[in-house]
């Protein structure tokens, strides 16, 4: 009885900021991707093209791919309306298929292992999974 009387004053106390929690993913997947696509200019990256083989197009189209999915997964989570619900599944998408591929192209050896579940990128992979599942909703 003690423990739900507990639980009952955490949750009262804290209720209130539940909608922050969103915000905390949304704000980590947005800034990583902003991050992992600066790195990559200027544009075309020539890393990218070194490293992977990638045609000037596709060496321009990753870095701005990330930096535009992390700029909109934060910006739509601001607009409350069907647009900012779209964007954030759109922006995800994005993220996903990236994630995605940097597994198979990159890290093929990760599949299934400890070094895929002990790496960030899971993280990422899992964070845009979410928000293209949930969109922009964030309350039951």
């Amino acid at each position: 009885m003690m423990l739900k009387n507990i639980d009952i004053l955490v949750n009262k106390y804290l209720f209130g900021f539940e909608y922050i929690a969103y915000y905390l993913l949304r704000f980590s997947l947005g800034i990583a991707f902003i991050i992992h696509g600066y790195q990559a200019l200027p544009v075309p990256s020539q890393n990218l093209m070194i490293w992977f083989g990638f045609s000037p197009a596709t060496a321009t189209l990753v870095p701005l791919a990330a930096i535009s999915s992390g700029l909109i997964i934060i910006i739509s989570g601001f607009l409350l309306n069907s647009a900012g619900n779209l964007l954030t599944r759109l922006s995800s998408a994005i993220i996903v298929i990236y994630m995605s591929c940097a597994f198979y192209i990159a890290h093929q050896d990760w599949f299934f292992t400890q070094a895929l579940f002990t790496s960030e990128q899971i993280f990422l992979f899992t964070l845009g999974l979410f928000f293209l599942l949930k969109g922009n909703h964030t309350r039951k």
